[in-house]
């Protein structure tokens, strides 16, 4: 880890696991379905609260969730929804946990209409990262337009938790906007 890096205003250089996560995977476009799903759950996990909490218990939620192996996750049955409620290393949110039962569900449908989640998600920007040019985090929107598209849409097909605030930083996590600023070194590289 370089600390004399330029890097996005979000990153407090001080935390090793968030300058990980900025440096190595936040807008680096995500192609596997698996890795799609664990970002969807995190983001969902993430509403209202803070990212270092969830940052924090991300190798909790990998292990209490499956390893985000989206097709067990959607066969959850209310003894395994128990379980997780009593599971301190998680985010015991009720509404949450039911939820990613839920949207495992929905994912699934969404794979056998278009092959693969990442194939629905990414024909949004025809499958090519949208390249903004922020200079200042002030700037990054906590949504936009094509973020109230996609909400809307999954919202139709029964997802849950994923409002236009959500799905934008979902978007910003799996690279299909890159909201890096211009003057961030990984800006250039993502």
């Amino acid at each position: 880890m370089d600390s004399n890096r330029d890097r996005c205003a979000w990153v407090p250089q001080h935390k090793p696991l968030y300058v990980k996560y900025h440096d190595e995977e936040w807008g680096v476009p995500v192609r596997d379905d698996k890795k799609m799903f664990e970002f969807l759950v995190l983001e969902s996990f993430q509403a209202g609260l803070s990212w270092e909490i969830v940052l924090n218990k991300r190798d909790n939620f990998r292990q209490a969730f499956s390893l985000f192996d989206y097709r067990k996750i959607a066969g959850y049955d209310e003894a395994k929804v128990q379980e997780l409620l009593k599971d301190k290393g998680i985010i015991r949110n009720q509404l949450k946990i039911r939820a990613t039962t839920n949207n495992a569900q929905r994912y699934l449908e969404v794979i056998e209409e278009f092959g693969s989640f990442c194939s629905y998600f990414w024909g949004f920007v025809n499958n090519e990262p949208i390249v903004n040019t922020f200079k200042v985090m002030e700037e990054i929107p906590a949504s936009t337009e094509l973020s109230d598209t996609i909400a809307k849409d999954m919202k139709q097909r029964g997802f849950k938790f994923l409002g236009t605030t959500v799905i934008y930083a979902h978007m910003q996590a799996v690279g299909m906007v890159n909201d890096h600023e211009v003057s961030c070194f990984r800006y250039g590289q993502v």
